[in-house]
């Protein structure tokens, strides 16, 4: 499977920390507009973050990127597993995601203004999500899941997501595809909305 050019930039931030889009440019041997249009994606998903301006020479300072903090390691797959260890399995997953999802806007919205503002919810959440039209439906797609770490031990809480995005969306989901590798290596969900 092809490297995507944005996963190369992935790589390249991985090794070396914080970057300009010129230093980019030049090290993957692309245009310095390219090398913009793609951080200003990652930048949109949280896969990158601005960390500061710098000047050079004349004219509007340049950015400089990092990883965004969605890619920087915590604790949480640990903790998550110690509470499900404590509670010997008796947490109502379902229960657990429409209470993450807070209060739903998603009565009397369009499908498309659910979409959006679902996915805007998640990212939020550090999920980078996005949605796509598709035979069965559109499909909401998870490119990060925060409990990735804790799924083998914790399958359950897949039945959260779920529930968080059938809230979100005022429509039931099934869910497609588990932790399965997308393009440039990197895991992904997938959620299919399911009309009844």
């Amino acid at each position: 499977m092809p490297t995507t050019t944005r996963q190369k930039i992935l790589d390249y931030l991985k090794r070396n920390k914080s970057v300009s889009s010129r230093e980019i440019a030049r090290a993957l041997q692309m245009t310095p507009a390219n090398a913009r249009h793609h951080l200003s994606v990652l930048a949109a998903d949280g896969r990158v973050e601005v960390i500061s301006r710098r000047q050079v020479g004349r004219g509007r300072p340049e950015k400089v990127y990092q990883l965004g903090s969605t890619f920087v390691g915590d604790n949480l797959s640990g903790l998550v597993d110690a509470l499900l260890v404590e509670t010997n399995g008796k947490v109502d997953m379902e229960a657990l995601g429409r209470r993450i999802a807070g209060e739903s806007v998603a009565t009397g919205q369009t499908l498309m203004r659910r979409l959006e503002s679902t996915i805007k919810s998640l990212n939020g959440m550090h999920y980078q999500s996005r949605w796509e039209a598709g035979v069965g439906g559109p499909r909401v797609v998870l490119g990060h899941c925060p409990y990735a770490a804790a799924i083998e031990s914790h399958p359950e809480l897949c039945l959260m997501d779920a529930a968080l995005l059938a809230k979100l969306l005022g429509e039931k989901v099934d869910q497609t595809a588990k932790l399965e590798t997308g393009a440039g290596g990197l895991p992904y969900c997938a959620f299919v909305l399911t009309y009844t």
